[in-house]
């Protein structure tokens, strides 16, 4: 991957925060008058001590403490305005990048699903927090610290050298701190998102879990998982604590040290008192921010680490070009030379595979577990992209298509009905924020499950869960199909859509395919069960990954039965010549 590539991502994060720049020029003028206001309580102990105690005067106290309390209101409002800005900055920022984030962890997630995609819109949260968090806010301010050691310089130089050196020290303490805890802090993440997976993926199966026993058994692989991310999370926070404990107490003996120096100053009758005690007061303001950064690096750490994610996720998967809209194709699908590696691997699942459906035809996909049909469907759904030959609907390749458009003309059925939480109906119509709800229910009387889902207790509003909740698998299968067919797409891709159906079920599935075809659309069925490939035209068999018969539903099922009566007389003894 070239440099230019590897620096797109991160130039997408930059662009979307430079949207942010004014504002940040905005919040540093505002940090030039907050630190300004600083000065006001070291001045005002000066004048206390050096002039109003001096002079016995009243007037003047009420005068300096009426001008401190505007000053310290001033700067309180200040100070409230620029966190409120850049809370808005942050917010700014995380929905400028929400889509582009959420269309990456979902591209990637379908083809790839690794810790990038899995942390992803977890990353550009650590972002957001990181830029409305009171650290950021610290490094607006560790800048002044110069001018505040500079001002305790005017007071004395002993004492400008004691703040210098105390700086110099957090500093070193500052470096030190992020080399160290750097790895301890990413391990530690590492492990709590491994955590998380192993207790998700339980939670998902938790049906499974409690009717095989393996309640014990899975809590323990849990508490593994979980021990590692505690030890991780207690050896990080130690580490950090150690920095942030050390850093509290050298600021606490720097201001001791600034007021015994001044104290033996005065004595020499080189510092007035109420420069004693501004000058302590300057040097902890000056040293504060370095202490907030210190104690909020972890922070900063993951926020550095999201950063990071976000850049190489956004760098490998690219914004997809906007394509030219098509007119809606008729339902011809053309399937040339197709050869299709799996995300991750080396060897292709589907070898040199063609075949044409046209429109009202239905195509049968047949062949034994681990032959390519699962991989079939997700190439001609536009799911994995084909690594060699072409996929064409109605004389258009599928990467022609917006990937919205595509799903609106090609309705899938996956071998795995999942079901999102919300109703029936929301379901059917893919989580579309306003349904139609006529189309609703003629998706639901296409897949022949308009009756079913009215004797659901609520209907169509009926409430279900990712699990499925009170629906059993068959009921499931038959919503799904009802969702494919939401939209009125072109080709129906049904992977195994009677897998979990009773004879009803299968010949209510049968009549909803067989009305599709009369509507001159098309559909391809992937297939174990004979009740499956009912009302299908021709066969495609795959064995291998590769095409190994195709042609007339009967012809092809005639082939597939003499091999396997060859193969058994050829297995009987003396069958061998």
């Amino acid at each position: 991957m070239s440099m230019n590539n590897r620096q797109s991502g991160r130039d997408e994060l930059r662009a979307a925060r430079r949207q942010g720049r004014p504002y940040f020029w905005f919040v540093a003028i505002f940090s030039f008058f907050v630190n300004l206001l600083m000065l006001t309580g070291p001045m005002y102990m000066l004048q206390v001590y050096d002039r109003v105690l001096g002079s016995r005067s009243v007037a003047t106290l009420i005068a300096l403490s009426v001008l401190v309390v505007f000053l310290y209101g001033m700067m309180g409002i200040l100070d409230y305005v620029r966190g409120r800005v850049m809370g808005r900055v942050a917010a700014r920022f995380q929905s400028t990048l929400d889509l582009r984030v959420f269309d990456a962890v979902m591209r990637r997630s379908a083809v790839q699903p690794d810790e990038l995609a899995q942390t992803g819109l977890r990353d550009l949260e650590a972002v957001q927090r990181f830029m409305s968090s009171p650290v950021l806010m610290a490094f607006f301010d560790i800048p002044w610290t110069p001018f505040f050691i500079f001002a305790i310089f005017i007071f004395h130089p002993w004492l400008g050298l004691l703040a210098l050196a105390g700086g110099i020290v957090l500093i070193c303490v500052t470096v030190v701190n992020q080399w160290v805890t750097k790895n301890p802090t990413l391990k530690s993440n590492m492990a709590v998102m491994a955590a998380e997976r192993t207790s998700e993926q339980i939670r998902s199966e938790a049906e499974m879990v409690q009717a095989l026993g393996m309640r014990g058994d899975a809590f323990r692989r849990w508490m593994g998982a979980r021990s590692d991310a505690l030890k991780g999370q207690i050896g990080a926070a130690d580490l950090t604590g150690t920095f942030t404990v050390m850093t509290k107490t050298f600021r606490l003996f720097l201001q001791s040290a600034m007021l015994g120096l001044g104290a033996y100053l005065v004595l020499l009758g080189e510092l007035t008192p109420g420069a004693m005690i501004a000058g302590s007061i300057l040097m902890g303001r000056a040293l504060a921010p370095i202490e907030m950064a210190i104690g909020q690096w972890a922070l900063v750490q993951r926020a550095r680490k999201g950063w990071s994610s976000l850049s190489q996720l956004l760098t490998e998967t690219p914004v997809e070009p906007q394509r030219t809209a098509l007119p809606k194709p008729k339902a011809k699908l053309d399937v040339q030379q197709l050869t299709v590696v799996p995300p991750g691997e080396q060897q292709a699942s589907l070898r040199l595979v063609s075949f044409t459906i046209e429109p009202g035809q239905a195509l049968g996909v047949i062949g034994a577990s681990g032959s390519g049909k699962s991989t079939l469907a997700r190439a001609v759904t536009g799911v994995w992209r084909p690594a060699g030959g072409k996929i064409r609907l109605d004389g258009a390749a599928l990467d022609q298509f917006e990937t919205d458009v595509l799903g609106q003309h090609i309705g899938y059925l996956p071998q795995r009905v999942t079901l999102f939480d919300g109703t029936i109906a929301e379901n059917i119509a893919r989580l579309s924020p306003e349904p139609d709800p006529q189309k609703i229910v003629e998706a639901a009387q296409k897949a022949d499950a308009h009756e079913m889902i009215l004797k659901l207790p609520g209907g169509y509003d009926a409430r279900v869960t990712a699990a499925g909740g009170r629906l059993s698998g068959g009921q499931m299968q038959r919503i799904g199909l009802a969702r494919a067919m939401y939209g009125d797409p072109v080709l129906l891709v049904l992977d195994e859509p009677n897998s979990n159906l009773d004879n009803e079920g299968s010949e209510a599935v049968n009549k909803a395919i067989r009305n599709f075809k009369e509507q001159g659309k098309s559909v391809m069925i992937m297939a174990h069960r004979p009740a499956a490939i009912k009302e299908c035209d021709t066969l495609l068999m795959l064995e291998g990954g590769a095409r190994a018969a195709f042609g007339p539903r009967d012809e092809v099922l005639q082939k597939v039965v003499q091999n396997h009566q060859q193969i058994r007389k050829s297995a009987k003894p003396g069958g061998m010549q």
